[in-house]
């Protein structure tokens, strides 16, 4: 192996993800050391070719990515691998058989959730955010966000969950089960802390079942507060952003104004 060929023992880190199917595997018997990898928990999704002799495999363990690679005598070294000119040589197989197919799950997901919309059905934009309406930075957002939505340039899908105070799930419930949820979520940020929205005594089952189904998605993203925000990127990558974001932050979410 050429003594320049440097390798990264760091594992990369993705957005967290429901782990896929990979039938590739089907056709491909995996050498006795990546099984073993594979029985501590990785999932691996694909294989590629790596210099200097080594079989690279992209896996994804504990909603993560990660790169192996299998030496000729059998051994697995993890981490990305650089070349002498310092370009990582596990950054565009991983983002081919890991990132990409991971963010257009998580991007189907949320599109399957349950989501109240805000702005117009045809904006060429769409940008989801999970939303507690307790949430005082969700309102900041949402004020942040009005000269885009009220431009028709950007929808933004509130994914509605409640975990900020006891009263969060029923106020939710009561967004969703409203005759007009768009309205009600309009009405309701706009008075910010003068909202007269009021929780839901008893959360009929349909509408708990939504909540719990949107509960669910955040946890298997790995997000714990509100507002998270999820958008694509002119690169049609999948990208988050925690809490209200700084200015310079808003134009990469919401594109030029």
């Amino acid at each position: 192996m050429p003594n320049r060929t440097l390798l990264n023992l760091s594992m990369t880190t993705l957005l967290g993800a429901a782990l896929l199917q990979s039938p590739w595997l089907h056709a491909e018997e995996l050498p006795p050391a990546i099984k073993k990898i594979e029985a501590k928990g990785a999932k691996i999704v694909g294989s590629f070719d790596a210099p200097s002799g080594l079989r690279g495999y992209a896996a994804q363990y504990q909603n993560r990515g990660m790169a192996l690679y299998l030496t000729k005598d059998g051994n697995v070294l993890v981490g990305n691998l650089y070349d002498a000119q310092g370009k990582d040589l596990s950054l565009e197989p991983l983002q081919k058989l890991v990132y990409e197919p991971m963010a257009k799950e998580v991007w189907a997901n949320m599109e399957k959730s349950n989501w109240i919309a805000d702005g117009k059905k045809d904006a060429p934009r769409i940008v989801y955010l999970f939303s507690d309406p307790n949430c005082p930075y969700c309102n900041m957002f949402w004020e942040q966000a009005r000269p885009w939505v009220d431009s028709g340039k950007v929808q933004l899908r509130h994914i509605m969950v409640g975990i900020i105070r006891e009263d969060s799930p029923g106020k939710s419930a009561a967004l969703l089960a409203a005759k007009d949820p768009m309205q009600a979520l309009h009405d309701h940020e706009k008075a910010g802390k003068a909202s007269t929205l009021k929780a839901l005594g008893s959360i009929p089952a349909d509408v708990q079942a939504k909540l719990d189904a949107n509960m669910q998605l955040m946890t298997e993203l790995d997000v714990a507060a509100t507002p998270a925000i999820f958008y694509l990127d002119e690169q049609g990558n999948l990208q988050q952003q925690q809490g209200a974001p700084s200015p310079d932050k808003l134009l990469k979410i919401l594109g030029p104004k």
